[in-house]
């Protein structure tokens, strides 16, 4: 009896074992609290709504113009110290600006570039002609050989006010035809990375990625007042600072871009000393600012127009200066206090042979 006893103890305790994690589970369904229902009720939007204004120009700025935009591969070789030449590609945007093929970008896209090559947004790639260069205006004009093409209309970026709606199109990271929508920021001048000056620069807040570059932003119209360039950000990517040179810089080189394949600058012909006003007082100036005439190229544009340079010799610090020139104050009606805003009124003006 002694010995059943264990026996029939192991019995039951491996019936039980049996019962609870095979048999019952078997016999068992999975349910929740509610049980299962008969059939899925949902709350589904009324059909065929139409957008709203907003939504509506929104979509047509983009139809209207998303045939124009392309996609840029360049394609260059670089130097390894351990492997040598090294093919590199990089991507970018640009727009179609006339019937001939020729295409928008900036310069940096297509900088040092052994080949670039075009997607259109049918997919159809073409083989591109690097056509003009402007590295100080980071702007470049390539062309490719096409049937049907559409260009983009060229709109007016003087006098944009922040608050302006803008779009951008173009292709940040790969992603061909992206739409991304903002306002006008600010206008302001700003440094690229390489150091050259955008003047009268537009800040937007339209999302801008690497790959956007040489794109168009647009304005209510879909007219292009601007070519994103560059984004202000701490990683790489948008952080609602990006901008773009403003549309009439491009238009005042474009014809010599295409035909020359280089921009001619004006030159005043003249060597200047901005002007403070703890200068001015010292010298007995009329204006405490202004650029001062030292010495004007003879022949130059500022000789032949009467402007004179300096003839009495004085030091500015250990720098021997000439005093006694004209000062310059304004040109076309804006002020002049450096050489900087020289050389942006300059540039409005087309260069005479």
């Amino acid at each position: 009896m002694k010995l059943l006893r264990p026996l029939l103890l192991a019995v039951v305790l491996a019936g039980a074992f049996f019962y609870f994690t095979t048999y019952h589970r078997s016999q068992t369904h999975t349910t929740n609290w509610f049980g299962r229902p008969s059939k899925l009720e949902i709350t589904e939007a009324a059909g065929g709504e139409t957008p709203d204004q907003e939504e509506q120009n929104n979509i047509s700025v983009y139809r209207k113009n998303i045939g124009s935009v392309v996609n840029i591969t360049s394609k260059a070789v670089a130097f390894d110290f351990f492997y040598g030449l090294v093919p590199q590609e990089g991507q970018g945007s640009g727009f179609i600006i006339d019937k001939e093929g020729h295409i928008l970008t900036n310069y940096h896209v297509i900088a040092d570039a052994r080949q670039v090559e075009v997607t259109l947004h049918n997919r159809k790639k073409y083989r591109a002609t690097i056509v003009g260069t402007d590295r100080s205006h980071d702007l470049a004009i390539i062309q490719i050989k096409a049937p049907d093409l559409a260009p983009m209309v060229l709109g007016e970026s003087r006098n944009l006010q922040v608050g302006q709606k803008v779009y951008a199109i173009g292709n940040p990271f790969g992603l061909s035809g992206t739409l991304t929508s903002g306002i006008v920021s600010s206008i302001r001048s700003v440094q690229e990375p390489d150091g050259m000056t955008i003047d009268e620069a537009i800040q937007t807040d339209a999302a801008i990625n690497p790959g956007n570059s040489g794109g168009p932003l647009l304005n209510w119209h879909g007219e292009v007042i601007g070519i994103n360039t560059i984004i202000a950000s701490t990683v790489g990517q948008s952080a609602g600072i990006g901008f773009a040179i403003p549309i009439n810089t491009a238009k005042a080189v474009l014809n010599d871009l295409v035909t020359l394949g280089r921009v001619r600058r004006p030159a005043l012909g003249v060597r200047t000393i901005p002007i403070t006003p703890e200068l001015a007082d010292q010298m007995g100036l009329p204006a405490d600012y202004g650029l001062l005439v030292v010495q004007v190229v003879p022949g130059g544009a500022a000789d032949r127009a009467g402007l004179r340079g300096g003839n009495e010799r004085a030091y500015l610090g250990n720098t021997p200066i000439t005093t006694g020139g004209d000062l310059i104050v304004a040109i076309d009606g804006q002020d002049v206090q450096d050489q900087q805003d020289l050389s942006h009124v300059m540039n409005n003006h087309p260069a005479v042979l």
